[in-house]
């Protein structure tokens, strides 16, 4: 026979249980708002679908991630190799990029954005630490971070936000974000209460010396396809120097025909798993090869692809040091 308590019990689960119901439907609110209807309702279909994994882990698609999962690290072991990746993976580097920027306003000369992307911070606990470390003696303008803050694709993100709160906690100045392809959009209200200020297809002025410069940010477009570049660029004006942030660098095209100067990305590790000189056995990625890393060029645009301060799938790293990466725009004539 149910008690009181266990009334009171039932009482305060269904309280708690509406309260997250209308908590998820005004974040759901806001993001259609900032999104747009279509790309919002697209994305959160489209991860409900992803949740619903969770709950069928024998799905052919889970299966065959947690397997080769099992068999990479299995061959590793075997070969004696594992210990040696996971020491490779804590050992981020600062890396620089100049980029020369014909149009950069002059107040913006040297200017310099720190890029932090693919964190995976559960997945890359001692990676995160020597991040928290290098970035407290590092000098920026602002820092970027380029999607991928989970490990998972799905499941709770609390764990992730709790430890990446050690990086953002070292980082100063002006911060902002997109979500990558492991990301929910639901994450971001806690990333925006953590400082990361999240571009979701929009745009945000800064202001240095009486010159301005925009920084644009879209949506993962890899898997959740709700990323949209022409609404990130829409109101920029064609002379005014741009720079874009997106979770994969897949979008050249579109970034370079709205007038981006810069495009930021990351989402390929570079390989992560790579031959000797670093040759990637796979990017993940719709591009060409020579996008797969480092600093590139498109017509116009100057791009850049991160190979990421953590890692994926298995949290080692082999010919594919992980980075962070410190961006100087100088003028060029």
């Amino acid at each position: 026979m149910p008690t009181f308590f266990d009334d009171l019990s039932l009482e305060h689960s269904e309280t708690r249980s509406c309260s997250n119901r209308a908590a998820r439907a005004s974040n759901d609110v806001a993001l259609a708002e900032r999104l747009g209807t279509a790309h919002a309702s697209r994305r959160l279909l489209i991860e409900s679908e992803v949740e619903g994994l969770e709950d069928r882990a024998n799905t052919l698609k889970l299966l065959r991630l947690k397997l080769s999962q099992a068999l990479i690290r299995a061959v590793l072991i075997a070969t004696r190799q594992y210990s040696r990746g996971l020491r490779n993976a804590s050992r981020v580097e600062v890396r620089r990029n100049h980029v020369p920027c014909p149009r950069l306003p002059k107040s913006f000369c040297g200017f310099t954005m720190l890029q932090l992307s693919d964190l995976h911070v559960d997945m890359s606990q001692a990676a995160m630490a020597h991040v928290a470390d290098l970035v407290k003696s590092l000098k920026y303008d602002l820092c970027v971070i380029t999607g991928d803050f989970r490990g998972e694709t799905f499941g709770p993100f609390d764990r992730t936000l709790a430890q990446l709160a050690t990086v953002t906690n070292a980082l100063e100045g002006p911060l902002f974000g997109v979500l990558g392809n492991h990301d929910s959009a639901a994450m971001v209200p806690q990333l925006e209460k953590m400082g990361v200020r999240m571009l979701l297809n929009e745009r945000v002025l800064i202001e240095r010396g009486g010159d301005r410069i925009h920084l644009a940010g879209i949506d993962d477009t890899h898997f959740y396809r709700s990323g949209s570049v022409a609404r990130a660029a829409s109101g920029i004006p064609l002379e005014d120097f741009s720079v874009l942030l997106a979770h994969t660098p897949e979008v050249y095209r579109e970034a370079e025909h709205s007038g981006f100067d810069v495009m930021l990305s990351g989402h390929t590790h570079g390989g992560q798993i790579c031959l000797p000189g670093g040759i990637p056995i796979t990017l993940d990625a719709k591009l060409p090869r020579y996008m797969g890393k480092g600093a590139w060029r498109y017509r116009m645009l100057h791009g850049y692809t991160s190979v990421g301060a953590g890692s994926s799938v298995v949290p080692v790293r082999f010919n594919c040091p992980p980075e962070i990466t410190l961006h100087h725009l100088e003028a060029a004539h």
